[in-house]
């Protein structure tokens, strides 16, 4: 039986999502199609100076995995890309690219999707109206309660964010002990699903300083967060905190526990970028398909210049398909 492919989305045309692709198909990791231009990689890929073939195929069906070649499903620009210079003409094929990779692995026919980065400034012309990624892939399907959920992860650290991207000064007003449950349950029925942890332990971050020092420094860690975890715990959820978030990320602090939940973005992101900046993977929990990206933006800067590194592309290549792969394991 022949394994069914990861989809690898085109991203930005105008970023590094070609180059990455092409570096992470050169340094073995080939268990991907990608829709994009045949014709437009090679030739990228004869600008890098790298020498293998890249050909087209009709269909996902015909993806064969031992055929030497790296495999694309083609899209057809509306304006030839032009590294750095993102251009709204394209913008509607970008959006449909990450459409069809949902409905190929809804469909049965792709074992997990990995996206490149987006600049969704250039994409809301095309009728984007989403904060990003995340929230897009969840209209998309019928996620889970208290989904679609941003998980990051490395080697030696996962962490979920509560809150994402809104102002720091919109976050306490955004936590709630609902809000606290439904993501500790999402987190702890992904991590059995997908890394065959049986009893996955949360460590939940306080939102204040010291987690409130008692109420002296606010009261939401004592009359939000603490009364989640309670309930929580009494479901039987291996929750524990809430935790100084300063005292949670030192290696003895993370070996007691399988993922960390923070308050805000940066609460959790910093920490985990700092441990591993080039090999962190943003994981999208809750949703009715695998889906991983690399951890990292469009790189406009960089693009079209042979700078760009492959390391979180292909981080995010091998989570999808261990997920995948512990998934069939679930359902077997």
């Amino acid at each position: 039986m022949i394994q069914k492919p990861i989809i690898l989305t085109s991203g930005d045309p105008a970023g590094i999502g070609a180059e990455i692709a092409l570096k992470a198909w050169q340094q073995g990791c080939q268990d991907f199609v990608i829709f994009e231009d045949a014709a437009r990689l090679q030739s990228l890929a004869s600008d890098l100076g790298m020498d293998f073939q890249i050909i087209s195929i009709p269909q996902l069906d015909s993806f064969d995995p031992d055929c030497g070649a790296m495999q694309v499903l083609p899209i057809s620009w509306a304006v030839p890309p032009k590294s750095g210079t993102p251009e709204k003409a394209n913008a509607s094929m970008i959006i449909k690219a990450i459409k069809d990779a949902a409905e190929y692995i809804q469909n049965g026919q792709a074992a997990a999707m990995v996206t490149n980065p987006i600049a969704k400034a250039n994409l809301y012309e095309a009728g984007f109206t989403y904060p990003g990624h995340t929230e897009f892939l969840g209209s998309l399907c019928s996620p889970d309660k208290g989904a679609p959920l941003m998980m990051l992860a490395c080697d030696n650290l996962r962490v979920v964010p509560l809150t994402v991207h809104i102002p720091l000064a919109d976050v306490a007003s955004r936590i709630t002990p609902e809000a606290i449950i439904d993501a500790c349950h999402l987190i702890a029925k992904s991590l059995r699903q997908f890394e065959q942890i049986n009893d996955p332990h949360i460590a939940v971050c306080g939102l204040n300083p010291h987690a409130g020092e008692q109420g002296s420094m606010g009261q939401e860690d004592a009359t939000i967060i603490a009364p989640a975890i309670a309930i929580l715990r009494a479901q039987n959820i291996n929750v524990t905190g809430p935790y100084p978030a300063d005292t949670l990320f030192h290696p003895k602090a993370r070996s007691k526990y399988d993922v960390a939940l923070g308050m805000y973005h940066d609460q959790v992101l910093i920490p985990l970028k700092t441990i591993d900046f080039y090999g962190g993977v943003n994981i999208t929990l809750g949703l009715d398909f695998i889906r991983t990206s690399p951890d990292h933006g469009t790189g406009f800067d960089i693009a079209g210049q042979g700078l760009a590194r492959p390391d979180s592309l292909i981080a995010a290549i091998t989570q999808a398909r261990r997920m995948a792969d512990s998934q069939a394991t679930s359902n077997a």
